[in-house]
C-alpha cells in the first residue's frame, strides 16, 4: 500500500461530511508498515464500535466509516468476509457502512463480517512454513493479498453504489 497522509486520508473519507471526517482520531501513521498492508484499518479508541479503512483505489484513496454491531456472546467462530481467516467469533464483527452520498443520507447502507480488529492484512501474512506440496510462504502470502484487495474493492464499490 502507498503512504496516505492525514490530510490525504480524511479528504479519502466516502461516507461522511467533511466536518465529521475531520474529527476522526487517526491512528500513529509514523508506526504504519505501508508495505505489509492493503488497507489501514483501524478502531475508534473514544467510540470502540466505529472503525475506519481506507486504501487505494487506482491512484484514488478511498476512506470508510464503518459500524460495528454489538459483540456477540456466543462461541464458535466466525470467517472475515475481507481476509477468509477463520477465528472464535467474538474476533469477528459485523460492519455496516453508511452508502455514499445521497443515499447514505436517506440511511441506506452495507454490511459485511470483519476482523474486529481491523487488522486483516496483519492476518493474511502468517504463513504456514513451505513445503513440497504447498506453495512458498511468499505465494500464499501474495495469493491472500490478491484476494484480500479484491473483496476490499467490491465492498467498497457496494458502499459507493448508488442505491
Amino acid at each position: 500500500m502507498r503512504p496516505l497522509s492525514e490530510t490525504e486520508i480524511r479528504d479519502s473519507i466516502v461516507n461522511a461530511a467533511p466536518e465529521e471526517a475531520a474529527r476522526i482520531p487517526l491512528p500513529g501513521l509514523h508506526e504504519v508498515v505501508w508495505d505489509d498492508r492493503e488497507y489501514l484499518g483501524w478502531r475508534d479508541p473514544l467510540l470502540p464500535h466505529r472503525g475506519y479503512l481506507v486504501h487505494w483505489r487506482g491512484e484514488e484513496a478511498v476512506g470508510i466509516v464503518l459500524r460495528a454491531a454489538q459483540p456477540r456472546l456466543g462461541v464458535g467462530s466466525a470467517i472475515c468476509s475481507l481476509c477468509h481467516t477463520a477465528q472464535p467469533g467474538g474476533q469477528v464483527s459485523l460492519f455496516t457502512a453508511p452508502r455514499a452520498g445521497e443515499a447514505g443520507r436517506r440511511g441506506d447502507s452495507v454490511g459485511t463480517y470483519i476482523c474486529a480488529d481491523l487488522a486483516c492484512s496483519l492476518l493474511i501474512r502468517i504463513a504456514p512454513p513451505g513445503y513440497a506440496a504447498m506453495p512458498s510462504p511468499e505465494e500464499l502470502v501474495a495469493k491472500r493479498a490478491s484476494a484480500l484487495s479484491g473483496r476490499l474493492h467490491a465492498f467498497t464499490a457496494r458502499v459507493l453504489a448508488a442505491a
